[in-house]
């Protein structure tokens, strides 16, 4: 196959521009069904031109429905579209990309899905699909699953689907609530999950950070202690990574931590800690929650972060990251990433 995408490449490479275009178009209106001309041309930046002409032709193809309420893919364009999945891999280089990364930051396994979540959202929706598939083969015997929160993560919720038998899955949150947007905190994402994947969840409202007296504080409620006791046992943790001073400002870090966070040169966030280039710690938060340690014990560790102004910042946590990672990312954030 890669032979002939090879011979395919020189004698026509208009053929495989017009294959791609098809297949963005055909993947778009996958995951945004039923999706509107307009919407679907700006998402992709195309002309409306271009698109109707490429419209017309999947209609004529039977790919596609065109119905008032918007586009949505025919049962043959699912079917083409899931052919294509594997084949556009190999023309991209993206199964070679996912290889060579994986080497180069000696982690378990890393996934990479087409496009730059920087500059096209949906694809931050397919990170989440990534992400879910991923987790399902994770699903044996008796998990408890800590999440963190963020709107990369709440996808991966967004993406589970409701027919697995959840019984033995218990969702946490990985650590207290940032007291940003309620659809992207932790307990959440966790309730949601567990609502997709008919399973047990607990939720921990407390805040993210705390002084170490409000924390001696609440580890003297049973409640809590029970909830943390839970997180720091889970076998499997869903996380992102987050922009060093992105991350600072929505905590609504002091000027004096803020100070010790740009000095550091810090990147990179996870977990409450904040890394330099080099994966040195220049800050830490005190969290209630998972610490770095407890990753050690997890049996998968699953960090998912894209876009190409993410680069630095997984690079960074991932010199510090356990060998049991899996790295969901994007294809601009992947390229970013192989050229440092």
């Amino acid at each position: 196959m890669r032979s002939l995408l090879d011979v395919q490449r020189k004698l026509l490479p208009d053929l495989m521009a017009v294959m791609q275009k098809r297949y963005d178009i055909l993947r778009y209106i996958k995951i945004m069904q039923p999706v509107g001309r307009r919407s679907l041309a700006v998402s992709l930046n195309l002309t409306e031109r271009t698109l109707r002409s490429e419209v017309d032709f999947l209609k004529e193809q039977q790919l596609i429905h065109v119905f008032t309420s918007g586009m949505q893919l025919s049962v043959e364009g699912e079917d083409i579209l899931e052919k294509l999945e594997g084949i556009m891999r190999e023309v991209t280089g993206i199964d070679l990309m996912e290889q060579e990364l994986k080497r180069k930051l000696k982690l378990q396994q890393v996934i990479i899905v087409a496009g730059d979540s920087d500059q096209l959202p949906w694809v931050k929706s397919e990170l989440g699909k990534a992400c879910a598939n991923r987790m399902k083969q994770e699903f044996i015997g008796e998990n408890i699953i800590a999440v963190t929160g963020g709107s990369t993560i709440a996808e991966v919720a967004n993406m589970l689907t409701p027919a697995l038998d959840g019984k033995d899955l218990v969702f946490v949150p990985a650590r207290g609530g940032l007291g940003e947007d309620v659809h992207n905190q932790a307990n959440m994402i966790v309730s949601k999950m567990a609502e997709k994947t008919n399973a047990a969840y607990r939720v921990l409202y407390i805040p993210d950070q705390v002084s170490k007296e409000a924390y001696k504080s609440f580890m003297k409620d049973p409640t809590i202690k029970e909830v943390i006791s839970l997180i720091q046992s889970a076998n499997i943790v869903i996380h992102g990574v987050g922009d060093a001073l992105a991350m600072a400002e929505r905590r609504k870090t002091s000027p004096e931590i803020m100070k010790v966070i740009t000095e550091g040169n810090a990147v990179g966030e996870a977990f409450g800690y904040y890394f330099n280039e080099n994966g040195d710690v220049v800050h830490k938060v005190q969290t209630v929650g998972i610490q770095l340690d407890d990753l050690k014990d997890a049996r998968s560790v699953i960090a998912v972060a894209g876009g190409k102004s993410k680069a630095k910042a997984i690079r960074s946590y991932m010199k510090t990251a356990p060998s049991s990672t899996v790295l969901i990312t994007d294809e601009a954030a992947a390229k970013e990433l192989l050229k440092g």
